[in-house]
């Protein structure tokens, strides 16, 4: 399977089944779009318009030499390697820890309904989260390293029992040879310098919730008199932000139909100092006024080009930062297995909430076909995750013959069962957006290479 297109002046054909990616010039990129369909004949006649026959010659030559070097034109080899790796026993490796179904903010987009998830205010128990902990050493065989988020509701709200929870997790580690990797999700408004120093000593990564310019931030994230929350977070993100080398850290916001314009928000970040982040599309039906909707994509799509062209000037003059949807790895990156399958909710990854409920992912919660089993009693409802197990690009109709596959690995089963009610399907808008990063990612790594070559 072959992706073609341009962008920022580079002709990019993306050989999907190898991951191999080739820039090329245009007699080239009109003759690989001919190739697998046509004689040399018919490519030469099509082409020898705009090129002469002996460019056509040489170009069709370079890409039967790619052809067979396997990179250009491969087969697809993964699809019976998924189905077998799905038979493997499943093995958790990451809790999300609803520390506290409560918020001091009223943002209007929440998904969790200000930290309630469609039920009530609740602040987890250090006895729950211990034996959530225990249910993850428990049920993670021989892997290692082990992952815990502390998220909410707003997680600082019930601080000490993640400093508590913490510090269980440090003695279990060298009683069962774990290694647990914290992090904290947080509004802002109780950060402090206490919270800050812990948070240096033991949260690998801290994601720190900001929106964006001023009047975008306090639009949607206001307390809930009413009152923005961009003055009072500010002067904090920095504040951790520097105290983690600008390392280690997002901030990370949402953008809605209120700021299609996105990339100003961004940019913006960035401005103030940050050096990771992330800004990501609202997940919204389209009964609310925010949502994103189809007719939108077009100048969604010219934001997120300008903004890669903006980065890739930034990074020339030595002020680049990390945008997260633009973060790719061409060489290495995650293992294929995870590629195919995608963030393993469902089986290697639960959320559990204040009372102890295990359900898929944290944008399940509350919804009562999706309750698990609990962290005293473990996975009672086994069929919830074998049918996440069974969820791969393969098993998505859309994605099987999709570029983006192995960069998205099939999207969120949330969304798809959000706007579907099937997690084996995928969120429209949300995949086109995507498709979208992935090329801008990719023209990135392009620009980075050429300019590394001069």
């Amino acid at each position: 399977m072959i992706h073609q297109y341009k962008n920022n002046g580079f002709n990019i054909v993306l050989d999907v089944n190898s991951g191999a990616i080739h820039v090329v010039d245009d007699v080239v990129y009109d003759s690989i779009a001919l190739y697998e369909d046509h004689s040399k004949e018919e490519i030469i006649d099509e082409l020898s318009g705009k090129y002469s026959v002996e460019e056509i010659g040489e170009a069709l030559e370079e890409i039967r030499q790619l052809a067979e070097d396997k990179v250009l034109f491969t087969e697809d080899d993964y699809r019976d390697y998924i189905i077998d790796f799905k038979k493997r026993p499943t093995v958790v490796k990451a809790l999300c820890l609803h520390i506290a179904h409560d918020c001091n903010l009223a943002c209007k987009y929440c998904f969790a309904e200000e930290g309630e998830y469609h039920g009530r205010r609740a602040l987890m128990s250090y006895e729950v989260g211990k034996a959530a902990l225990d249910f993850l050493i428990a049920n993670s065989g021989s892997r290692r390293n082990l992952e815990v988020d502390f998220f909410g509701g707003e997680p600082t709200l019930n601080f000490q029992v993640v400093k508590d929870l913490v510090a269980y997790g440090r003695e279990q580690e060298k009683i069962h040879d774990k290694n647990f990797r914290f992090t904290l999700t947080t509004n802002g408004v109780l950060l402090d310098d206490d919270i800050m120093e812990f948070a240096n000593k033991e949260m690998a990564n801290v994601v720190l919730s900001i929106d964006g310019r001023k009047e975008i931030n306090d639009m949607m994230r206001p307390f809930r008199g009413g009152k923005g929350s961009y003055d009072l977070i500010v002067p904090k993100f920095q504040k951790l932000a520097e105290s983690r080398n600008q390392m280690n850290y997002y901030v990370r916001g949402t953008f809605t139909r209120n700021n299609l314009d996105f990339s100003k928000d961004v940019l913006h970040l960035a401005d103030l100092g940050f050096k990771q982040i992330s800004v990501e599309p609202v997940v919204a039906q389209e009964t609310d006024s925010y949502a994103l909707r189809e007719e939108d994509l077009p100048q969604l799509f010219e934001e997120y080009d300008n903004l890669a062209k903006e980065m890739v000037r930034r990074k020339k003059e030595g002020n680049d930062f990390n945008f997260f949807h633009f973060m790719i790895d061409l060489e290495g990156g995650p293992c294929v297995a995870k590629r195919l399958s995608g963030c393993g909710s469902g089986t290697e990854y639960l959320a559990v909430t204040p009372w102890g409920d295990f359900y898929p992912c944290h944008q399940f919660v509350g919804n009562e076909d999706f309750l698990m089993g609990n962290v005293f009693e473990g996975i009672k409802n086994t069929d919830i995750r074998d049918e996440f197990k069974s969820c791969n690009v393969y098993a998505k109709e859309k994605c099987r013959d999709c570029f983006a596959k192995f960069y998205c690995s099939g999207g969120c089963a949330a969304n798809s069962y959000n706007f579907h009610g099937d997690i084996h399907n995928a969120y429209d808008v949300g995949c086109a957006l995507q498709k979208k990063r992935i090329e801008c990612a990719i023209m990135i790594k392009a620009a980075e290479a050429l300019s590394e070559a001069e």
